[in-house]
């Protein structure tokens, strides 16, 4: 099963916040700045996404409370949420039912040339929030052509 799939490398194996939560605080490094990447269906009410939303979820808060923690090192910790993507793992796990939804749905915003999130969408944004976006903390961006608002 893809949810399953996509879990254990979240979840179980360990998991990817736990992992960088231990890295940060045995280093004493100060002042610098982590992007992480969740989606802008965490900000949707959407079929045929329960399970994905639900692995992205934690990402998210993961993110919040990380600002809080390494804050006081000077620490910067993002979120980008991206709109959906035309990735290896997007579509071809997808439905066709799920897959037309998600083509209409991303095709009502009138700045996206294919419907999808390109990865040249979204890396302006990571630039920005890794380089002179240090006031901005514990927050989730997305960046999806009006995909949805949150």
């Amino acid at each position: 099963m893809q949810a399953d799939s996509a879990s254990s490398l979240r979840v179980r194996d360990p998991p990817p916040d736990h992992l960088l939560t231990s890295a940060f605080r045995a280093s004493t490094n100060t002042h610098g700045k982590i992007c992480t990447i969740v989606t802008s269906l965490l900000g949707a009410y959407t079929p045929f996404y329960s399970a994905y939303a639900g692995l992205k979820a934690p990402v998210e808060h993961f993110t919040r409370a990380a600002s809080k923690e390494f804050g006081e090192r000077g620490i910067s910790v993002t979120a980008i949420g991206p709109g959906p993507m035309d990735t290896p793992f997007f579509y071809p796990a997808e439905s066709d039912e799920a897959v037309a939804f998600h083509k209409t749905a991303a095709a009502l915003s009138p700045f996206s040339r294919s419907g999808l999130t390109e990865i040249e969408d979204i890396v302006p944004y990571v630039r920005f929030m890794v380089s002179e976006g240090w006031w901005m903390t514990g927050q989730t961006i997305l960046v999806n052509g009006g995909y949805t608002t949150k």
